[in-house]
């Protein structure tokens, strides 16, 4: 089998996320820590370890750093139409491992809005429609934007109607390589500021009130993908009762017919 890395690595300091989301980390080097490795061990000296200690790193992060699995909760307090919304750490594991399927809007202009008839006319096209269990991935192409202020601007983005579409099929889990699942939020801003239509602002977002689901953001590498033929693992570092958790995503592409699990 043959396996392809859609994530992102967590680096120090790019500005691809707003100021106080920038993720910032403390590098530790051998060197800087044999006399802290040395005090834990009764009459040690830094020389006793040739002067090296572990290596080790401080990170500073939210939790929508990186490549990450956003909860309900994220979106807002409920889902299905007024159930408590689940944490990241209540999500079922089952969720995020699924038959992926790709959907590829590289072609579109940054801010385009998908709409319900563009996902009818590129599934028409492809020839599968999206169901239960399905791991569904928007490629825009924005990942070449990484570690640019740009990236936040960058990428078509999906619609409510176009979100609820999908998840009227089953689907529970999708991604995208964009910052967010939405279209750029300066540039939904800019539709707000043009039309004072407040159910623009976060719209698939706030899908997730009426049907719980969770959604990745930050994905890479979707152009190595075919539409369909493998496997999505996506499961998130589970923190107690917050809204989105860190996520290494791995698409297990199959080969002469194989199934990761029967």
């Amino acid at each position: 089998m043959k396996l392809i890395d859609l994530s992102i690595p967590l680096e120090d300091g790019l500005p691809s996320d707003p100021e106080g989301q920038i993720p910032h980390i403390l590098y530790y080097n051998h060197k800087d820590t044999a006399a802290e490795m040395a005090a834990r061990f009764e009459g040690c000296s830094a020389a006793d370890l040739d002067n090296l200690g572990w290596a080790v790193e401080g990170l500073y992060l939210c939790t929508h750093s990186g490549t990450h699995m956003d909860a309900p909760y994220h979106y807002y307090p409920t889902m299905n139409n007024g159930e408590r919304a689940w944490t990241i750490d209540e999500v079922p594991l089952d969720w995020f491992i699924g038959e992926g399927l790709k959907m590829d809007f590289s072609d579109k202009p940054d801010g385009y809005k998908i709409m319900v008839k563009d996902l009818e006319e590129y599934f028409a096209r492809v020839g599968v429609m999206p169901g239960p269990g399905n791991i569904v991935l928007l490629q825009t192409g924005n990942d070449k934007l990484w570690g640019k202020p740009e990236y936040m601007l960058g990428g078509a983005g999906m619609s409510a109607e176009a979100t609820r579409w999908l998840l009227d099929r089953g689907v529970r889990v999708v991604g995208t390589d964009g910052w967010s699942w939405d279209v750029p939020l300066p540039l939904e801003g800019k539709e707000f500021a043009r039309d004072h239509d407040p159910s623009i602002i976060w719209e698939a977002h706030r899908v997730g009130k009426e049907c719980g689901y969770c959604h990745i953001e930050k994905l890479a590498h979707l152009d190595q993908l075919p539409v369909t033929g493998y496997t999505i693992i996506c499961l998130p570092v589970s923190i107690k009762a917050a809204s989105a958790g860190w996520v290494r995503v791995v698409a297990v592409i199959h080969e002469d017919g194989e199934r990761l699990f029967s």
